[in-house]
């Protein structure tokens, strides 16, 4: 090589530091497309309902996926829903399938992240369909849950009640409280059966109930209930919340039975009674037919005439 040749040669050959900023530039470059790729595929998810193969490609359009927002919002209203995804499902199935399995994954795919919606309206826990608890938020699992404890026997006396199950969330139930209705039990239509699901009320205080109602007329007011040989106050209170008289009693025509049908009253009881009753109206003027007119003519006590005065008397 000539002189000129060589001179020529060293003013056209790079420097070291053009050198070192190139292989600089290329390792920045292959770092960058490396952490690319490393965070895509950490933000896919795979998702198949096939067991071929599978693979994750970037196109998400609306005929191939569900969008984030809508994944997010199926998760958050059913634990059964897979978590969301950002990619595209293919499938290298058997040939002649791939078409077919490519539908079906995506339907299955669809339909696992359709999001609930939750309704709200009036129910009784205690007989509501498992559909309307499932409308009503409830998951099938947590449904079935609720049906169970019924048909074993259980049953919610109160809102509360209903909000100590296990299945309702506080923040269902606070959701849902003011929908509650759980009607109270009548007393002139219920059957022991009924009364012994009350608090307190075992089989044997639930067949007094019923035997007291006969000899009543039917129940004109929840308190007559104390009238029952040893249903105290206090057994009342814890029951005075969940029974009411809505069907109403047979009147007790007072001013018109004869003297055997007046002593199987259970506020008369005997004969003697039941005749002086019989002299008292025959000999007093229809105004004067009271239960108080009986109390202060000594045919009956004050507190005789205390629960008379309960009664619908005609």
């Amino acid at each position: 090589m000539t002189r000129n040749n060589q001179d020529e040669g060293k003013r056209y050959s790079p420097s070291a530091s053009f050198v070192t900023g190139a292989i600089a530039l290329a390792f920045l470059i292959t770092g960058y497309q490396t952490a690319l790729f490393i965070h895509r595929a950490a933000a896919l998810k795979i998702v198949s309902s096939v067991p071929d193969t599978v693979y994750v490609t970037s196109g998400v359009t609306s005929d191939d996926a569900v969008s984030d927002a809508e994944a997010r919002s199926a998760s958050s209203h059913d634990v059964r829903n897979p978590l969301p995804y950002n990619g595209r499902i293919t499938s290298s199935g058997s040939a002649g399938t791939g078409s077919r399995t490519k539908d079906a994954a995506r339907s299955s795919v669809r339909s696992a992240f359709v999001p609930r919606t939750c309704e709200s309206f009036r129910f009784d826990p205690n007989t509501v369909s498992v559909e309307d608890l499932r409308r009503l938020g409830f998951t099938e699992a947590q449904a079935a849950s609720i049906d169970n404890y019924r048909s074993k026997g259980g049953r919610f006396r109160r809102k509360s009640d209903f909000a100590a199950s296990y299945v309702v969330h506080d923040s269902v139930f606070r959701r849902l409280e003011p929908y509650i209705d759980i009607p109270r039990i009548d007393l002139n239509a219920a059957d022991s059966a009924m009364f012994d699901t009350l608090p307190g009320i075992g089989g044997y205080f639930a067949s007094k109930m019923v035997e007291y109602r006969k000899r009543l007329g039917g129940y004109s007011c929840p308190e007559q209930l104390m009238e029952i040989y040893h249903f105290d106050k206090e057994k009342y209170d814890a029951l005075s919340d969940l029974v009411e008289v809505r069907t109403p009693p047979r009147p007790f025509r007072l001013w018109t039975l004869p003297v055997d049908s007046l002593r199987m009253h259970p506020h008369i009881r005997d004969y003697r009674t039941a005749k002086a009753i019989v002299l008292y109206r025959e000999n007093n003027p229809a105004s004067a037919l009271t239960v108080e007119g009986l109390a202060e003519a000594g045919i009956i006590d004050r507190e005789t005439a205390m629960k008379l005065s309960r009664c619908i008397i005609r």
